[in-house]
């Protein structure tokens, strides 16, 4: 894979990963809405879709990349964030709320286990501890946002 898609769709997947996860959590746990939820993962599909992309360009262009190169890697963030946000959604049609809650962590765990194995230029037993390491992240976030959103039903409800 070309060293520009390859970039800018490791950094889509993750962005999209982290981002929705902590979107799913705070917004079910706060609204116990699944159209709330479903709105905000279509809103971060487009609108961090494009700013995430309009930001790797800029990143891109500063560091004085030819012009291929930033194109590829734009494009390549804005249709893997768009995309692998997207996939979130799809249990919210298909579950009630909180299974689709946990479909989704299962879902972010293993595209950031399989992503984190893919991009590691390491060793294999190295490569285990780049995936603990954005295991933890991701799972941090899930965490946090689950009780961001739960103080905030709490406090406003």
């Amino acid at each position: 894979m070309r060293e520009s898609f390859k970039s800018g769709s490791s950094f889509g997947v993750a962005s999209g990963i982290i981002t929705t996860l902590g979107l799913v959590m705070g917004l079910s746990t706060g609204t116990h809405s699944i159209i709330a939820v479903i709105g905000g993962i279509l809103s971060i599909a487009i609108a961090d879709g494009l700013s995430e992309s309009t930001a790797m360009h800029i990143s891109r262009k500063s560091e004085n990349k030819d012009v291929n190169y930033v194109r590829e890697s734009t494009f390549s963030t804005l249709v893997s964030k768009f995309f692998i946000t997207l996939t979130f959604g799809i249990p919210f049609f298909l579950m009630d709320l909180y299974t689709a809650m946990k479909v989704d962590v299962l879902w972010g765990l293993f595209l950031t286990a399989l992503i984190s194995y893919l991009v590691s230029p390491k060793q294999k037993w190295e490569k285990g501890r780049d995936i603990v390491e954005h295991l933890v992240i991701v799972a941090f976030v899930v965490v946090v946002t689950y009780y961001a959103g739960e103080w905030l039903h709490a406090k406003f409800s």
